[in-house]
C-alpha cells in the first residue's frame, strides 16, 4: 500500500512553493518523520519528511512550483526492490584477419619497370609533386628508391634525374595558417530566479515606488566602544559564551533612541498609523539564498549578552535555510551592517512596512577635530532611510543623533540619560 506525500499548508498568505532538492534518491529506503526534501517558499525553506516508513517513489523533479495540496511523491510498502544484473555481453567472435599487403616485398628473382618507386619514395614524390613516370632511379631495373627521391632536390647525383625533376612543376606553395587568437572563454548561463529572490525583488520595488524614502547621515566615533570591547571581552565571552560585538550595542542604542521618537517606529496601515509600546529589531543577515531579515523579539527589555545570543543563533539559522516564518515575520525597525562587506557609505531600502532602517558601515580611522585638535579616531558613517510620510526631518535628524550621543558615550546606555 502507497503513502501519498502532499505539500503542507505553510503559511496563510502562501499558495506554492518550490521544490529546491531531493535530500534522498527514487527508491531510496527512507524511515518514518525522516527528511526527504527541501522545500522553499518567498518566505523560508523548510524540510518534508515521510509520513511513513518505506521506499520512495518521486513525482515532482527539483525546480517543480507545486502548490498547496499537491502531491510531491508517494512511499511504498516494504524495502527497494533489488535490480537484477545485466546480463554479460557475450564477446563476439574475432573475425578473421585477411592479410593485405602493403607493399609488395622484394623477392629474389622480381623485375620491377622502370619509374617504379618504393612506399618510402613514392610518399616523398608526392609531397614534392613529382611524377614517377618521369624517373629513372638508381634501385634494381631502374626502380626510384628513397634516396633517388630525396636527391631530386639536389639534383646532383643523378643527371636523368636532374633533367626530369627541372621539367617537373614546382609545387604550388602552401599558404602558412595564420596563428588562432586566443580569447577567454565566454559563456553564460541562466538560473531561475528562487521564490526568495522574486519576493525580495517585488517588495524593494514597492517600497521606492510607494514610499516617499529619504536619507540622513552622520558619523559615529566608535573608539570608547571599542575600549569596552577590547577591556571586557575576555570576560564577557567567559560568562556569557558569546562574543560582544558592535550590533548589540547599536541595537540597545536604537531601542532607547525609538522610545523618544517613536514615529521611527511606526507604520501605515490604510489610513491609520500605527504606534508600537514594544521593540522588535529586525536584523539583516545575508543567507545562502538571499538576503533575510529574521527578527529579536522585545529587544528593549534584553541585555547586550541577550542581544548578542539571539544574533547568533538567527545567523546561525539562516546561514542553514532552517529560519521559521514567524521568526521572519514582523517588526519594528531594521539594522543592516554593510560595514561586514566593506561598504564605507550607503542609502539603505526600508524593510516595509516599517518606516525606517539603519545602516552601520565599515570603520575607518580618519583625522577628526576633536577639542581644537586634529586626532586619528575609529570612525563609522551611518545612515538612517525613513519613510517621510509618517517621520518628518526634525525626526529623523534627532533619532540619529541620539543613537550617535548613545554610541559615543555608552555609559549612557546604562544610566537611561
Amino acid at each position: 500500500m502507497s503513502l501519498e506525500i502532499k505539500v503542507p499548508p505553510v503559511g496563510e498568505s502562501i499558495t506554492e512553493v518550490t521544490l529546491s532538492s531531493w535530500l534522498k534518491k527514487d527508491g531510496d529506503t527512507v524511515a518514518m518523520d525522516e527528511a526527504i526534501a527541501e522545500l522553499e517558499s518567498d518566505k523560508a525553506t523548510f524540510e518534508l519528511t515521510a509520513e511513513k516508513a518505506g521506499v520512495l517513489k518521486t513525482i515532482a523533479k527539483e525546480g517543480d512550483v507545486l502548490a498547496i495540496g499537491a502531491v510531491v511523491c508517494s512511499i511504498e510498502d516494504g524495502g527497494g526492490a533489488a535490480v537484477a544484473p545485466a546480463p554479460k555481453a557475450e564477446a563476439a567472435p574475432a573475425a578473421k584477419a585477411e592479410a593485405v599487403p602493403v607493399a609488395a616485398t622484394a623477392e629474389k628473382g622480381t623485375t620491377y619497370a622502370s619509374g617504379t618507386p618504393s612506399p618510402a619514395a613514392a610518399k616523398i614524390l608526392a609531397e614534392k609533386g613529382v611524377d614517377p613516370a618521369a624517373l629513372t632511379g638508381t634501385g634494381v631495373n631502374g626502380r626510384i628508391t628513397k634516396e633517388d627521391a630525396l636527391s631530386i632536390d639536389k639534383a646532383s647525383e643523378n643527371p636523368q634525374n636532374r633533367t626530369a625533376a627541372a621539367a617537373a612543376p614546382a609545387p604550388a606553395p602552401v599558404p602558412t595558417p595564420a596563428a588562432p587568437v586566443k580569447v577567454g572563454e565566454r559563456s553564460e548561463r541562466r538560473e531561475k530566479m528562487s521564490p526568495l529572490r522574486k519576493t525580495v525583488a517585488r517588495r524593494l520595488v514597492a517600497v521606492k515606488n510607494e514610499t516617499a524614502m529619504l536619507t540622513t547621515f552622520n558619523e559615529v566615533d566608535m573608539s570608547p566602544i571599542m575600549e569596552i570591547r577590547s577591556k571586557y571581552k575576555d570576560k564577557f565571552k567567559e560568562k556569557h559564551g558569546v562574543g560582544l560585538g558592535f550590533m548589540s550595542f547599536f541595537t540597545k542604542a536604537v531601542t532607547e533612541a525609538l522610545k523618544e521618537w517613536p514615529s521611527v517606529g511606526a507604520r501605515i496601515e490604510g489610513e491609520e498609523v500605527v504606534y508600537s509600546n514594544f521593540t522588535d529589531i529586525s536584523i539583516a543577515v545575508s543567507a545562502p539564498k538571499g538576503l533575510v531579515v529574521p527578527v529579536i523579539r522585545n529587544a528593549d527589555g534584553m541585555s547586550l549578552a541577550e542581544i548578542e545570543k539571539a544574533v547568533v543563533a538567527l545567523a546561525g539559522k539562516a546561514r542553514d535555510n532552517k529560519l521559521s516564518l514567524e521568526e521572519m515575520t514582523g517588526g519594528t525597525f531594521t539594522i543592516t551592517n554593510g560595514g561586514v562587506f566593506g561598504s564605507m557609505l550607503s542609502t539603505p531600502i526600508i524593510n516595509s512596512p516599517q518606516s525606517a532602517i539603519l545602516g552601520m558601515h565599515n570603520i575607518i580611522e580618519r583625522p577628526v577635530a576633536v577639542n581644537g585638535q586634529v586626532v586619528i579616531r575609529p570612525m563609522m558613517y551611518v545612515a538612517l532611510s525613513y519613510d517621510h510620510r509618517i517621520v518628518d526631518g526634525r525626526e529623523s535628524v534627532s533619532f540619529l543623533v541620539r543613537v550617535k550621543q548613545l554610541l559615543e558615550d555608552p555609559a549612557r546606555l546604562l544610566l537611561g540619560v
